[in-house]
């Protein structure tokens, strides 16, 4: 067995056992390696414990290692260009195994730079990831080449949708996989300087692929020696994240760039517009015990290629609009149809590569199209569509049931797996069967405290969702524990629980005088120590957008206390309890009976005696917030006529300057224009007028929307806009097929 091939089976066991949960025994079976593979193990153990926990110090170690991984990776890709005696594939150029293993740890550092909470390290992280998207890109255009030289192969071969590629990833004729950008394709002095900037990276990045002898040179000779001058980060420390970056001498405004062209505002001035080179790209679908695969190597760089680049293509086409100019600058966009497809297959294989990818698809259709409301339909436009990507669209809930049990049964010991069966039932609205999977869960102590602590946050969600707020608030006070991400976030829906408790209390016949008290002072307690731990954990050197609206809220609601002469917890507004459903899409996995429960809460503010005289006073912007909550729970119930009456008289007939400004909550507008458009999209199966007339009408909505000035949790917003803009792009595409 050559060294190549003992490394590459020393990373897959020691992967086994981290898919396992098991870190520690994969850290003892690398610990004495040196190749490639074991220092690229050991960076992915570091990794998976600083991303799951986000430790400061087990972050500045992951950063560490996969800089090691990088560097050694880089020089064994030379070598093996060299030496004849080196692995050779019927597919991929000489060392393409070590440029995977370069690209990986280039995602991973870049992942944890962005995490580092440093703006200069985060821009640093962004270069990072296009340098690994050139590579990735170099080793699946290997893959088509060898597809075209072997057409019988190529066959069955799925035909993945256009391209969104990179505005300077476009291959010469003569260049190899990953050869250099085609900088000709335009002459504006913009885009001149751009490429002035970024074509030294590009060419350290893209030429460790290439064949001929004139070409070889390392993908990393440069990797760490791009100029980055230090941004003064405790200059901002103390400003506020709002959606938007501005950074002197390096971005001007966020607001208006956009991946898909859809956006009107898709560029500024001073920068030129993206260029998107659609061409069609075969994916090379063959099963594992394929005889395309008989060497482990190959199957090795497949998984592991169509991992990465599969997920890089995704996460980039679901980037916020106020966060698409950044993108737009670093050069590469994204592709979510192709990015599945890639997916699904990588998670064909039994490695690690294929257990991460299943990771991915799973958390994807649980996370981003369970927070999303406008989707495909699968029955529409399968005319346009072929096979593989009628599976992937919307929520494909059988393949991803099958994807689940075969995820099971590779890795019988890993909690993660339970994990996303319980998300998989919430998605199904199947609340009290998804909280009985994580408790039993929880039984069977995980090595891992991350992951015991995602399994909790998923249970305090899923309680606040079925309206137990006692279990909700100790689920989360218990995260607090468990978690160093966002404490504010934790006690602020801790306190938000025991609100609810407080005036449940207060509405009962048989109010319980000791327990109102006891429910007054906890949501007290928690409220008032949220703000305490704001900003204590930053994303780009900014607060987390949570943070800041939690610190907002409790500045309001003491100051109406402090106006009005009541107690802080009687001044609290329309449920912010509700509120956090609302912003975590709750409503979504709620059956009939408990969105009837959130009606009842809503009520409180407008419909009971109890608060009568503090609704007398209230401000717009607060009558703002229940109208979007009470449309948005009408909606998910079906009752869209009374949800649109609700909209318009409570928020799109106010003036928009009296929802803004001060410590207002300014969000109300732009997601009532939000939620109009999500109705049009629900309504347009009904003869009421033709369906793409509602679907122009949606969106109308949701262009509207995706175009709004910066506002609170605007990036939050802007995934499930992003969503929406994507399948709309769809359904025209299929009309015209």
């Amino acid at each position: 067995m050559s060294i190549t091939s003992r490394g590459c089976n020393a990373r897959c066991e020691a992967a086994n056992q981290i898919m396992n949960d098991d870190l520690q025994a994969a850290e003892d079976g690398l610990a004495n390696g040196s190749s490639s593979f074991h220092k690229f193990g050991k960076g992915m153990v570091a990794f998976l414990r600083a991303t799951l926990g986000f430790e400061p110090e087990v972050m500045r170690e992951a950063s560490d290692r996969l800089v090691e991984a990088e560097t050694t990776a880089s020089a064994d890709q030379k070598k093996a260009q060299r030496d004849s005696q080196s692995h050779r594939s019927a597919i991929y150029p000489p060392g393409s195994e070590y440029a995977l293993c370069y690209a990986e740890s280039q995602i991973m550092s870049a992942v944890v730079s962005v995490l580092n909470e440093s703006l200069t390290e985060s821009i640093r992280g962004f270069y990072k990831l296009r340098k690994a998207f050139i590579t990735l890109d170099g080793i699946l255009d290997a893959e088509n080449r060898y597809m075209r030289g072997h057409p019988r192969r190529s066959l069955d071969s799925q035909r993945s949708s256009e391209s969104l590629r990179s505005n300077r990833s476009a291959r010469s004729t003569e260049g190899g996989p990953a050869g250099l950008a085609d900088l000709s394709a335009t002459s504006t002095k913009q885009e001149k300087s751009l490429r002035d900037t970024v074509q030294q990276d590009e060419v350290a990045a893209g030429t460790g692929m290439k064949r001929t002898s004139e070409q070889q040179k390392s993908i990393s000779d440069d990797s760490d020696d791009d100029e980055f001058y230090d941004v003064n980060d405790t200059a901002t420390e103390t400003e506020t994240y709002t959606g938007h970056l501005e950074v002197d001498g390096i971005v001007k405004d966020l607001s208006g760039a956009s991946l898909n062209g859809s956006n009107s505002r898709s560029h500024s001035p001073d920068l030129p517009p993206p260029k998107s080179l659609p061409t069609n790209h075969q994916i090379m679908n063959h099963d594992p015990d394929s005889d395309v695969f008989s060497n482990p190597i190959d199957v090795f760089i497949h998984s592991g290629a169509n991992l990465c680049f599969g997920l890089l293509l995704v996460m980039i086409s679901m980037i916020p609009p106020a966060f698409n100019k950044l993108l737009f600058i670093i050069g590469f966009h994204g592709d979510r149809d192709r990015g599945l497809l890639l997916l699904w297959q990588a998670s064909k294989f039994h490695n690690i590569n294929g257990a991460m990818a299943g990771l991915c698809v799973l958390g994807f259709y649980h996370a981003i199209v369970g927070f999303a409301d406008i989707l495909p339909d699968p029955s529409e436009n399968k005319a346009s569509q072929d096979a593989a990507q009628q599976e992937i669209h919307g929520y494909p809930r059988e393949r991803c049931q099958a994807l689940l049990q075969d995820m099971r049964t590779r890795h019988p010991k890993s909690q993660l797996w339970r994990l996303e069966e319980a998300r998989m039932e919430a998605m199904d609205r199947h609340l009290d069967v998804a909280i009985s999977l994580l408790e039993e869960s929880a039984k069977q102590k995980s090595p891992l405290k991350q992951v015991e602590a995602l399994s909790m946050f998923e249970k305090s969600l899923n309680a606040m969702y079925i309206h137990d707020y006692t279990l909700c608030a100790e689920s989360f006070l218990k995260c607090v524990k468990l978690n160093n991400w966002s404490h504010a976030l934790y006690y602020y829906i801790a306190g938000a629980a025991y609100v609810e408790l407080y005036r449940q209390c207060i509405l009962s016949p048989s109010s319980d005088e000791k327990k109102k008290k006891e429910y007054a002072a906890k949501a007290t307690e928690c409220l008032q120590l949220a703000p305490k731990h704001a900003g204590k954990k930053k994303f780009m050197a900014r607060q987390l957008p949570f943070d800041v609206m939690v610190t907002r809220k409790i500045q309001k609601w003491e100051a109406r206390a402090r106006e009005w002469g009541i107690a802080f917890v009687d001044a609290v507004g329309v449920s912010p309890l509700e509120e956090m459903v609302f912003f975590w899409n709750g409503f979504k996995r709620m059956n009939p009976s408990q969105l009837e429960r959130s009606l009842e809460n809503l009520s409180w503010s407008d419909r009971s005696e109890a608060n009568k005289k503090n609704w007398q006073i209230e401000e717009k912007d607060e009558r703002a917030v229940l109208a979007v909550l009470r449309g948005a729970t009408l909606r998910n119930l079906g009752r869209w006529d009374a949800a649109i009456k609700v909209l318009k008289e409570g928020v799109l007939g106010v003036e928009k300057m009296e929802l803004k400004g001060g410590l207002r909550d300014d969000w109300t507008m732009p997601c009532a224009h939000y939620e109009m458009g999500v109705i049009s999209w629900m309504r347009r199966k009904e003869g009421l007028k033709g369906e793409d007339e509602w679907v122009k009408e949606s969106e109308g909505w949701i262009e509207k929307t995706a175009k709004w000035e910066s506002y609170e949790l605007d990036a939050r917003i802007g995934l499930k806009v992003a969503t929406a803009q994507d399948t709309l792009k769809k359904y025209w595409a299929g009309r015209k097929a």
